[in-house]
């Protein structure tokens, strides 16, 4: 798959890279067919609302194993017509529902304070001296090893506990609901509390 076609993908949609890339390989490099698959991700659309403001929404509280573990999650979208569709409390349940069961300390990657991603370099380093991984490898294994800690730790990258793929995340999603409901849609903050910690 080439970088021009990518791009292409990108200009026409307004899709991230990631997302063109696996629209390409799920079309076989079809542009036509790609388009219609980001399409039907809700991902092309979702892209389209980011930049729309998400100020209505709902505070969601989820209390699990009769008050042994709760979150208390918001989750902002454009209208308050939208917050009180059932579809958009059935995404709101379950994103509270995948905090309770993973366990996410951050929303997005960008909300991962920059020393705390130094620190799990350094041990990526010192793992990778330990195993006398050639140096030139270091920089690709790292790379790889913080996206395994960034779908550990981030809400969004986080694989969907609903998925038995293992391929959609909660990105994923969420940018689906956006397609379908037509506003933007925002994980504002949480909370997880859990008996005894």
């Amino acid at each position: 798959m080439s970088i021009e076609l990518i791009t292409k993908l990108r200009e026409m949609t307004g899709a991230g890279i990631a997302d063109c890339k696996n629209a390409l390989k799920e079309a076989a490099n079809d542009l036509e067919k790609a388009v219609v698959w980001l399409r039907e991700k809700g991902i092309a659309s979702a892209v389209k609302r980011a930049g729309k403001t998400a100020k209505q929404g709902l505070v969601y509280a989820y209390i699990h194993g009769g008050g042994i573990l709760g979150v208390l999650v918001e989750v902002n979208c454009e209208t308050d017509f939208v917050a009180k569709t059932d579809d958009f409390k059935n995404l709101v349940k379950e994103i509270a529902m995948q905090i309770a069961a993973v366990s996410p300390l951050y929303i997005t990657r960008d909300q991962v304070p920059e020393n705390i991603i130094n620190a799990e370099k350094e041990i990526y380093k010192a793992q990778l001296k330990e195993e006398n991984k050639p140096e030139k490898a270091w920089d690709k294994i790292i790379t790889g090893k913080l996206e395994k800690f960034y779908s550990t730790v981030c809400l969004y990258d986080q694989p969907y506990m609903r998925d038995t793929t293992g391929k959609q995340t909660v990105k994923n999603l969420i940018d689906e609901a956006i397609g379908k409901i037509g506003e933007n849609i925002v994980v504002k903050r949480f909370a997880r509390f859990k008996l005894g910690e």
